[in-house]
């Protein structure tokens, strides 16, 4: 019997690591609904990092085109996604009159948690920046641990490791290298 030998890789199989010519590996993709104002610019950054770093592609609705309902263009992008994160952190009375809250994020989850409900496999994880906070605020969700990463870079990059630990172990410090990489980018990436 000859031994088993790997079949010769093209250039395209070997950038993407696969292993046969010709068969692409799955994406798993996950959901990102977070905030997109300013103050949250270091946050959401570390956000797309540490999903990078655990293996997953993140998708936002930023990304979702004009044309049809914007909430029928989110509801799909959710559903193209295995996972979702939820970050409620902000979810806060706003500075300018009318003072009201921002409901997109929480109504967001909704949209998550049916999709999983009606029997999409879809698990989805939910952000906080203080414990207790969502017990008061969506008591509805009581029973669901919400992951705390005190409103810091790194506790975001510990939160998405603990809520990720069995898709790809990736450590803190490689969080913050891929984060560190890319913010240097940043400048090039906004004007392209």
């Amino acid at each position: 019997m000859e031994p088993a030998r790997e079949e010769a890789r093209s250039p395209k199989a070997i950038r993407e690591g696969n292993r046969s010519v010709g068969k692409r590996r799955p994406r798993t993709e996950v959901f990102l609904n977070l905030p997109y104002d300013s103050d949250f610019e270091t946050k959401f950054l570390a956000y797309v990092c540490a999903a990078h770093a655990v293996g997953l592609v993140p998708r936002v609705t930023l990304e979702v085109p004009g044309g049809a309902r914007r909430l029928d263009r989110i509801f799909a992008l959710i559903q193209q996604c295995e996972f979702s994160v939820h970050d409620l952190s902000r979810v806060q009375l706003d500075k300018r009159r009318p003072r009201t809250p921002r409901f997109n994020m929480p109504f967001e989850l909704g949209l998550a948690v049916a999709s999983e409900k009606l029997g999409r496999r879809h698990l989805w994880f939910v952000m906080e920046e203080m414990s207790y906070r969502l017990a008061k605020s969506l008591s509805d969700l009581n029973g669901t641990d919400p992951y705390i990463h005190n409103g810091t870079v790194e506790g975001v990059f510990r939160e998405m490791g603990n809520a990720f630990v069995r898709k790809k172990v990736a450590s803190v410090p490689q969080m913050w290298g891929i984060y560190r990489r890319v913010r240097k980018q940043i400048p090039a990436i906004l004007k392209s």
